[in-house]
């Protein structure tokens, strides 16, 4: 049997790229000299995606793509896949969840505890030999704090969990109370900001969410406020965060994710209370490994007649698979 034709927006790493190659017949849009010749003779044939939160997929790509039966996205995240259109059409949608929540927790409490104990600025203080000199600055603490959870899901359980060590008190707020926990619930995110002093901001991208955080959350944080960010840039209203911490309205934050990225606004860049990463919250070999793995797993078990693994919420499966839609 023809393997089936996939596409590839942009590259993984080498294990999936030969997983997939061997598996199926691999387009490559990022090596394609005319996008527009080469959606036109290929579109036609392909009949899976594989894509990462960096190459979107929108309504007019997708119906380019007449025979397509699956997209499978690299990443928890699929804010950039328009999966209305996706189930509109019938396709599948998966993401790669659970593989990644242990090593983004990981990276928000190692985000948090250098914002607050200011972790990359006293490292920046011994390397120009300021220590002969002067101490460093006492800082801010964790201890007595109450965290606030934007968006209990999977990684912000995690979060939760790891932060129980810690001994602080931990609300949250997201669509519904959830009744398996015993953390305190908010119903309105800006009645959570009034009550905690860390946001830690762990919610799904998308029009629901843009701009979430603003200037009234982040005043009712108040001055010893601190804000982490795993989730999107995109929910949080930057022009409004670079004023409070210029202000003093927060005490801090910490940034993994950016509006536009990799574009970060420079105005953050001259901030001293403020540690920035470059979107690496699961980026290490080992979970990447695994995400790339779920990913060509879900492109096997649809093609093998299983259905998908990990499929979005959005996108209907129910008995779909490829063979049963044949």
């Amino acid at each position: 049997m023809q393997p089936a034709d996939l596409l590839l927006l942009k590259p993984m790493q080498r294990s999936v790229m030969d997983a997939l190659a061997a598996a199926f017949t691999l387009h490559r849009a990022d090596t394609a000299p005319d996008l527009d010749a080469f959606y036109r003779e290929i579109g036609p044939r392909i009949r899976a995606m594989a894509t990462g939160a960096q190459a979107p997929v929108d309504r007019a790509l997708i119906e380019r793509l007449p025979h397509l039966e699956i997209v499978a996205s690299f990443g928890v995240g699929y804010d950039t896949i328009d999966v209305t259109a996706a189930a509109e059409r019938g396709v599948v949608v998966t993401n790669t969840p659970d593989v990644l929540s242990d090593e983004v927790a990981d990276l928000a409490l190692g985000l948090l505890l250098a914002t607050i104990r200011e972790i990359p600025q006293a490292d920046r203080y011994l390397r120009a030999g300021h220590w002969p000199t002067r101490t460093y600055p006492l800082t801010a603490t964790l201890r007595g704090r109450h965290v606030g959870i934007l968006g209990l899901g999977r990684i912000g359980r995690a979060i939760a969990h790891r932060l129980e060590g810690f001994g602080v008190t931990l609300s949250y707020h997201g669509r519904r109370r959830q009744e398996d926990v015993a953390y305190g619930f908010h119903p309105t995110l800006l009645e959570m900001a009034q009550a905690v002093d860390v946001l830690m901001i762990v919610a799904p991208g998308g029009p629901e969410t843009n701009g979430i955080v603003n200037a009234e959350i982040l005043q009712a944080l108040g001055p010893e406020g601190i804000v982490v960010n795993v989730a999107r840039g995109s929910l949080i209203d930057e022009p409004a965060l670079i004023e409070a911490l210029r202000s003093g309205t927060i005490h801090g934050a910490g940034l993994d994710v950016f509006a536009t990225e990799p574009r970060v606004p420079e105005a953050f860049l001259g901030l001293d209370r403020v540690v920035l990463l470059p979107h690496v919250g699961s980026g290490s070999v080992h979970t990447r490994e695994a995400m790339g793995r779920l990913v060509v797993d879900n492109l096997l078990s649809w093609f093998s007649g299983q259905g998908p693994l990990t499929p979005v919420p959005e996108t209907p499966v129910g008995g779909h698979s490829a063979e049963a839609g044949r």
